[in-house]
């Protein structure tokens, strides 16, 4: 479905991920200019190259296929932004610089990951091959990304499903929850995407875009909530299933959302739902 998107995530976009995730020291060298800024931008998957692990589309509606080595995988709960992206060509008429991104769609996404301490970048505990992550096959038109318009009745909830036993997994928690959002997330993630540089944890995006022949659409992960004391302390194995909602607070509430999730029957309208199975191939 989003082969030819490039794929980012952004890490740190919620306060006290970081932190339960075990991963706030990995970036004790990124430099921020605020608190609450996210940390960095990463790489999920890369359009149009021929190899390395980023070159296989992980993204999956209906499962999860965990690796070999893992007992330590975790759900993270994100809206995903379907993006086109806008390019101006610099002086030298070959290298291009991202200068605006457009959010056309939402969706419930899953930053499936591996807790790995001692990995050297954020996107080695990302894409492990086919079926890594998650995106709903229900995405939701954007009005306006800009104070005011849909997402922002938007709440994000999820569930950890095991042996007919259903969870809350992280805390749900209203999109406009995150440190940054709107035209301040987008100018952020576009500088990131120009400037980053290939230091500790994170990596040179503005060649990655060239290497993927510079790519007009992507899907962008804004960042994971916050666990539940559950979600905290419990990984998946085969046979769960792991359920993020994206959906409209005005018109539901947080236990109506529990009681779809238990019975596994969601509503067609005013929510973004993405169930899935943990698989072994």
């Amino acid at each position: 479905m989003f082969n030819q998107y490039i794929g980012f995530g952004v890490a740190g976009n919620f306060a006290g991920h970081l932190e339960q995730a075990g991963e706030a020291a990995d970036f004790i060298a990124v430099e921020v200019k605020e608190t609450i800024q996210p940390k960095a931008i990463f790489p999920f998957y890369l359009p149009n190259i021929d190899s390395g692990s980023l070159a296989t589309y992980p993204l999956s509606a209906t499962i999860i296929t965990p690796p070999n080595d893992a007992d330590n995988l975790q759900i993270e709960p994100e809206v995903a932004l379907v993006c086109d992206v806008v390019y101006a060509t610099d002086i030298d008429g070959i290298t291009q610089t991202v200068t605006a991104l457009i959010p056309r769609q939402f969706g419930a996404y899953n930053d499936c990951s591996i807790r790995k301490p001692n990995a050297k970048k954020i996107s080695e505990k990302k894409n492990w091959g086919v079926n890594s992550k998650g995106i709903s096959d229900h995405l939701i038109d954007i009005d306006h990304f800009t104070t005011g318009g849909i997402l922002d009745r938007y709440r994000i909830a999820s569930f950890h499903c095991r042996d007919g036993e259903i969870q809350r997994y992280g805390e749900d928690s209203a999109v406009v929850g995150y440190s940054y959002f709107h035209h301040t997330l987008l100018d952020w993630i576009i500088e990131r995407m120009n400037h980053q540089q290939d230091i500790g944890p994170t990596e040179n995006i503005a060649q990655l875009l060239k290497q993927s022949q510079y790519p007009t659409q992507a899907v962008i992960s804004i960042g994971a909530t916050r666990y539940t004391p559950y979600g905290e302390t419990h990984f998946l194995q085969a046979d769960d299933s792991s359920i993020v909602v994206v959906y409209d607070g005005s018109r539901y509430s947080a236990s109506e959302i529990m009681q779809m999730a238990t019975t596994h029957e969601f509503s067609d309208d005013g929510m973004s739902v993405l169930i899935q199975q943990v698989t072994i191939l």
